[in-house]
C-alpha cells in the first residue's frame, strides 16, 4: 500500500518539556485512520509538524511523498487541514470566504466556482451561503471549516476533532461524509468521541506521554483485549448486596459491579480473569439460588474499554520508570 504519511522518530521539545518522544506511524492511501489519545498527549503537536505549523526537533515526516521539512510548500497543497478551532474572518459570508480560499490554493475562474458550491453542498451549507460567518454558531462554523479543508480536492485530509460543535443528526451526517472521503482520500482524524472514531475509522494510533503506544486496525486492537470479555447478567433475587456476594465466589470471577433497574431487577457486569467464559457458571448459580434471570450475556471489549486499558498500562508503566 502506498504510504501517504510517514513519521520516523519524530521529537519535540518545548523548552525542557518533551511533547513528542521520538513517535513512528505510517497512513496508507484511501485509510481513515484514528489519532487518539488524552489531553497533552502530543495529538495537536504532532498533527501542526505535519501541517508545517512547527517543526520539529528530530526525525522526519512526509506527507504524498514530500518532506515536511525541505518540501513544506507542496505538503501544505497536498493537505487539506480542519484545525480544532477553526480560524476564520466573522466579517465574510460563507461563499465569499470559501471562495477567498479556493483563490488563494490555486483555483480559477469556473473551477473555483464550482469548487465552491461543491463543497457548500457537501458540508450542508446551501442555506447559509450568504451568511456572515460572525453569525454562526459554533456547529456551522465547524462545517465551514471542513468544506475550507475539502475546497482544493486535496488527497490528504488532516481533521482536529471535526464534530465538536455538532448536533445528533449532524454528527451522523459527517460521519458519513468521512467515510465516502475515504474513496478517495487518505484522512487521519483525531476526535475524543470514540464511538464516532470506531464508526468511522478501520485504522488506529494511540499517543500518550507523547509516545506511540497502540497502532493497528480496529479489530486487531480489540481482539487484543478479548480477555477483558465480561458477562452482563440481568436479575432479581436474594437482594442486590447478597446477589453481589455471591457471584463474586464464583472461581475466576475479579469483580462484579452492580447497577439497580427498575421493579427490581438489577444488572450485574461481572469480570473474569484472563479469557475464561462464565456465562455456564453465572446462569449455573442463578438456577441454584432460584433468581429470575431475564439476560445474560457476553460483552467484548469496546473501543473505549480497550483505549483506557492502553492508557492505563501507559501510565502505570510510567510510574514503575519514575
Amino acid at each position: 500500500m502506498e504510504k501517504m504519511i510517514e513519521v520516523e522518530g519524530l521529537t519535540k521539545w518545548y523548552g525542557r518539556r518533551l511533547a513528542l518522544d521520538r513517535i513512528s506511524f505510517q497512513v496508507g492511501r484511501g485509510q481513515i485512520v484514528g489519532f487518539l489519545g488524552p489531553n497533552g498527549a502530543g495529538k495537536s503537536t504532532t498533527l501542526r509538524i505535519l501541517t508545517g505549523f512547527l517543526t520539529a526537533t528530530n526525525g522526519r515526516a512526509k506527507v504524498g511523498g514530500h518532506d515536511v521539512f525541505t518540501e513544506s510548500l507542496a505538503v501544505r497543497a497536498s493537505i487539506g487541514y480542519m484545525p480544532e478551532n477553526v480560524p476564520l474572518y466573522p466579517e465574510m459570508r460563507i461563499q465569499e470566504y470559501l471562495s477567498f480560499r479556493a483563490g488563494l490554493k490555486g483555483l480559477r475562474g469556473k473551477d473555483r466556482a464550482a469548487a465552491v458550491d461543491r463543497v457548500i453542498g457537501r458540508c450542508w451549507l446551501q442555506e447559509r451561503r450568504r451568511s456572515l460567518i460572525g453569525s454562526l454558531s459554533k456547529g456551522f462554523r465547524q462545517r465551514v471549516g471542513l468544506a475550507e479543508a475539502l475546497i482544493a480536492d486535496p488527497p490528504v485530509l488532516i481533521l482536529d476533532e471535526p464534530t465538536i460543535g455538532l448536533d445528533p443528526s449532524q454528527i451522523q451526517e459527517t460521519r458519513r461524509l468521512i467515510q465516502s472521503l475515504g474513496e478517495k482520500h487518505t484522512v487521519l482524524l483525531s476526535s475524543h468521541i470514540l464511538p464516532e472514531v470506531e464508526k468511522t475509522c478501520s485504522n488506529l494510533v494511540i499517543i500518550a506521554e507523547g509516545r506511540i503506544v497502540a497502532t493497528g486496525s480496529v479489530d486487531e486492537l480489540r481482539r487484543g483485549q478479548a480477555g477483558r470479555q465480561r458477562v452482563i447478567l440481568e436479575a432479581k433475587g436474594d437482594g442486590p448486596a447478597e446477589m453481589v456476594r455471591a457471584l463474586g465466589q464464583i472461581q475466576d470471577v475479579t469483580s462484579v459491579d452492580r447497577e439497580d433497574l427498575t421493579d427490581g431487577w438489577v444488572q450485574f457486569t461481572i469480570a473474569p480473569s484472563g479469557s475464561k467464559d462464565l456465562r455456564e457458571a453465572v446462569a449455573a448459580l442463578a438456577v441454584q439460588r432460584q433468581w429470575r434471570v431475564r439476560d445474560v450475556h457476553r460483552q467484548a471489549p469496546t473501543l473505549e474499554d480497550m483505549y483506557l486499558a492502553v492508557i492505563a498500562g501507559t501510565a502505570e508503566a510510567a510510574r514503575h520508570v519514575a
